[in-house]
């Protein structure tokens, strides 16, 4: 198991309409990520910076760097990409982080 962070940016006055549609989440883009090894995935925002921080888990046979593949997750992305800050193809701009710390 690997653990995987990584940051985003909010725009500006979005953040009740990110929260409502992730409350919402479609059932096929949950069960797509599962099947692509991930579990334990949270999303964290800094309010004073609008910095998304997310956090998940990876099984050590992950298929996530197939996700911006699959139909459902464009799909999505194009959905988001009026909240947050985008690369040309609507896929969110995302920064690795690298851990520097952890304990179970």
């Amino acid at each position: 198991m690997q653990r995987n962070a990584f940051k985003m940016k909010l725009k500006p006055g979005c953040e009740a309409e990110y929260k409502k549609r992730h409350d919402e989440i479609w059932p096929e883009l949950e069960a797509e990520i599962r099947r692509a090894g991930i579990s334990d995935y949270s999303i964290f925002l800094d309010e004073e910076t609008l910095t998304l921080f997310a956090f998940q888990k990876l099984s050590d046979d992950h298929t996530a760097d197939d996700l911006p593949q699959k139909e459902v997750v464009r799909k999505w992305w194009d959905m988001m990409a009026d909240l947050m800050e985008t690369e040309p193809d609507n896929a969110p701009v995302v920064t690795p982080l690298r851990e520097m710390f952890h304990m179970d």
